[in-house]
């Protein structure tokens, strides 16, 4: 698993040289959501929220995200995808899976399903609630 997120984080940095794992994970959140709070970014991720208030201030600075008021709270600010952001994230994620494609592409049918299996399993976990 360590070589796994290894490879992620690598690979991330030669899809798009500005744009981290982390910042391409919160990206893809933020189109998959139609925007949220940083708050929400956090629980989500289990981060620390100083760790997401860098990485999104680092994707405000590159123009790749936006901050606007809630319309149904004016307190709250709600982080979208520019206009940039959209596109550079479709590129990386058109890159990624050209990637997996490629590393992928001598597997059998079989072996592609049972690894499919697997990652669903494995991403579908959930901690035991109450420990």
């Amino acid at each position: 698993m360590t070589v796994f997120a290894r490879r992620a984080r690598a690979s991330a940095g030669r899809m798009h040289p500005e744009l981290s794992l982390v910042s391409y994970t919160l990206l893809g959140h933020l189109e998959e959501r139609g925007g949220c709070r940083a708050t929400d970014l956090a629980a989500h991720y289990a981060l620390d929220k100083s760790t997401v208030s860098r990485q999104v201030g680092a994707l405000e600075r590159t123009g790749l995200i936006e901050r606007r008021l809630d319309p149904e709270d004016h307190r709250v600010q709600v982080l979208h995808l520019t206009d940039a952001g959209r596109r550079i994230l479709a590129q990386v994620t058109d890159s990624r899976r050209a990637a997996f494609r490629e590393r992928l592409a001598d597997w059998a049918a079989e072996d592609l399903e049972r690894f499919a299996g697997y990652l669903t399993r494995y991403n579908a976990w959930t901690p035991p609630s109450g420990g």
